[in-house]
């Protein structure tokens, strides 16, 4: 997991081949006026997906992984408190979970929590299992999913 704000982003850019890419969408000016849902960037190597609404509360969510995307969670607006659990330490799926959908649920809390703000981001990687989503306010963000 990596947790910084836009500024740096360029520090990340050699992690992956579309980290630059997908920093450039974040950069966008007119970012906050796209509508929500899915944003085709490069087919299905890069997309985006604008989220807003009311946070979650964290007993009505469940701790997830992705096997063939890494996450950049960015915040536009509100504050999301996400959590984290190394991917290695939790226990079995639950039914929830879709494989087609590139989602795994669990039962495990977090073992970190992170408040993500207004301009930063977070990189969740397939061996992070993520919390997101989670606050008392109305969030604003968008997730680039960049293919591994």
């Amino acid at each position: 997991m990596i947790l910084d704000r836009l500024e740096n982003a360029d520090i990340y850019a050699k992690v992956h081949p579309a980290f630059a890419t997908a920093f450039a969408i974040l950069r966008r000016e007119d970012l906050a006026s796209l509508p929500e849902g899915r944003h085709e960037i490069d087919g299905n190597a890069i997309y985006a997906v604008v989220a807003k609404g009311p946070g979650r509360k964290v007993e009505e969510a469940s701790i997830e992984t992705h096997d063939k995307y890494i996450d950049i969670q960015y915040v536009i607006d509100g504050v999301d408190s996400m959590g984290w659990k190394a991917r290695v330490d939790l226990g079995p799926e639950t039914d929830q979970s879709d494989p087609a959908k590139d989602v795994a649920f669990y039962t495990d809390t977090p073992t970190v929590w992170t408040d993500a703000t207004p301009g930063m981001f977070a990189i969740y990687f397939p061996e992070d299992a993520h919390l997101p989503m989670i606050s008392d306010g109305m969030l604003h963000k968008v997730i680039v999913k960049v293919r591994v």
